[in-house]
């Protein structure tokens, strides 16, 4: 047996210890699980031993490590032992499958949960693209407003200066003139609004 299925049957029990009732196992099997793999970690280092030493020794230490390796794969009480490594196989099977199914589930929620992000993301990309029109089409306001507003500011500037022109024509005599006309159309356009 290689030494690296026992390492993972050894995490595979730490595992399972660590919330039993989740597995559908007690700490009696456990336990049994933990015995048995340091038993077999044991025979398993007892064979590289004998495999060690007769390395270099002749038939008879061969024989040794065959009857080393018989020793390993025979089972006490092999019926017993027989009816439990089914039953411990079968756990072992259920506790693979187990995991395998909720690691499958995680990795469906964790897609589900993408998915759902992904289509937040996508909703917020839609409002952001609905936010920058907006301010682009109210800085093209603004720029048609200050536009109006230079406009506006020249022909007062305009304005402004053909009344200085004309004041400047015009003697004090002419302004005297001027304002009484004013005064006199503000009367007129004052009686025809309120008395008819």
């Amino acid at each position: 047996m290689n030494p690296l299925y026992l390492d993972e049957l050894d995490k595979a029990i730490a595992v399972a210890s660590k919330d039993p009732s989740w597995y559908g196992i007690d700490e009696v099997e456990l336990e049994s699980r933990r015995r048995w793999t340091s038993s077999a970690r044991t025979q398993v280092g007892n064979v590289k031993k004998a495999v060690e030493a007769g390395k270099g020794s002749s038939t008879a230490s061969h024989a040794s490590v065959n009857a080393m390796h018989q020793e390993l794969m025979r089972l006490p009480n092999s019926r017993q032992t027989d009816t439990y490594n089914q039953y411990a196989a079968q756990d072992n099977d259920d506790f693979i499958q187990s995991e395998s199914d909720r690691q499958m589930l995680l990795i469906k929620r964790q897609d589900e949960e993408l998915d759902e992000l992904s289509l937040s993301v996508q909703r917020i990309g839609g409002v952001g693209l609905t936010i920058h029109e907006e301010l682009i089409g109210q800085e093209r306001i603004i720029d048609d407003l200050g536009s109006e507003m230079d406009g506006t500011s020249n022909r007062l500037d305009f304005v402004q200066k053909k009344v200085a022109m004309v004041m400047k024509k015009a003697s004090a005599k002419g302004q005297i003139m001027m304002i009484l006309g004013l005064f006199a159309l503000f009367i007129f356009l004052f009686i025809l609004v309120f008395f008819t």
